[in-house]
């Protein structure tokens, strides 16, 4: 190796020694005004970023759409961990259609839609307003990773989901963009079509989900076609049509894994951007993941969790 190779592999860990040792700075923006709410986006970096585009990481909280708030501590692990290594960490307000609503089910299931829907709404909005805002915010607009905890995981699946189908709804963003990548901390996409079909590829996904979850299904929920289709379903039809995808399937637990990968998987979170969102890997991966020493709360379901 080339004393100027080894020179420049030197620099480059330096960097990043130096950007993963900086603090993390946060900073608030106003990104619209739906139905009358204020809907604000907070965006963290690192305090050593260069002024270079940084891909961007959109973060959807969770809370059954009737609660929760964008900068909850439980996720200040994650947006520091990826700020640190060179992201636009944004964590964005969305409506919460479903506050005062009572359990869905097959015979009351609008308001679930209509509340998924507004919050892809406004992540759209959010979207927007970033890609709007990509030079000042010094983002690089084709690097946009969508990704969500519970609601907010149903909530990214379902926005790329309506992007490649050519929703009403997504008609919001702009024709060429597409999303880099979507990561689902125990989500699914509702659908009365049936177990959801693209018109076009989806983005590249990951994908963690309990095989206990009572909350948001593992496999689905609901009636004939008309459901919520969750990640084991999902990746049947990834499977089927060969689209990339990583599954971690974790054994015997509810929907705790809506939180604690983003604590205990951030190597594989990290790994997951790097190989399939940047290097385009073709990977179709699924890992059933058991850990004999957590004990899971399975008594969640939407019945105890709405009423």
């Amino acid at each position: 190796m080339s004393y100027k190779r080894i020179s420049l592999l030197l620099s480059f860990l330096l960097a990043i020694i130096a950007l993963r040792a900086a603090s993390v700075v946060q900073e608030s923006h106003l990104f619209a005004v739906n139905d009358g709410v204020a809907l604000h986006l907070d965006i963290y970096r690192s305090d050593s970023a260069s002024i270079l585009p940084q891909p961007c990481l959109i973060f959807v909280f969770g809370g059954g759409f009737k609660e929760g708030k964008r900068d909850a501590p439980l996720y200040e692990r994650y947006f520091h961990y990826f700020a640190k290594r060179g992201f636009a960490v944004a964590s964005i307000d969305y409506r919460l259609g479903m506050k005062g609503e009572k359990a869905p089910g097959p015979l009351h299931y609008k308001p679930l839609r209509n509340a998924i829907h507004m919050a892809v709404e406004d992540l759209y909005a959010a979207t927007v307003y970033l890609l709007e805002h990509a030079a000042e915010l010094h983002i690089e607009p084709t690097l946009f990773v969508i990704s969500g905890s519970s609601a907010g995981a149903i909530t990214v699946l379902q926005a790329d989901y309506m992007k490649q189908n050519n929703h009403l709804l997504a008609k919001k963003l702009p024709e060429p963009f597409r999303y880099a990548g979507v990561i689902s901390f125990a989500g699914g996409i509702f659908s009365n079509e049936g177990l959801p079909s693209y018109k076009t590829p989806p983005a590249p996904t990951l994908f963690f989900h309990g095989t206990a979850d009572r909350l948001v299904p593992y496999n689905k929920a609901g009636l004939f076609h008309l459901g919520m289709y969750g990640s084991s379903q999902l990746v049947k039809r990834f499977r089927e049509r060969h689209y990339p995808f990583i599954f971690y399937s974790i054994e015997d637990v509810g929907h705790e894994v809506s939180e604690y990968p983003m604590q205990e998987y951030l190597p594989d979170i990290e790994k997951f951007i790097k190989e399939m969102v940047f290097d385009r890997r073709q990977w179709m991966t699924e890992i059933r993941h058991k850990d004999l020493l957590r004990q899971s709360d399975n008594s969640s379901t939407p019945a105890s969790y709405y009423n």
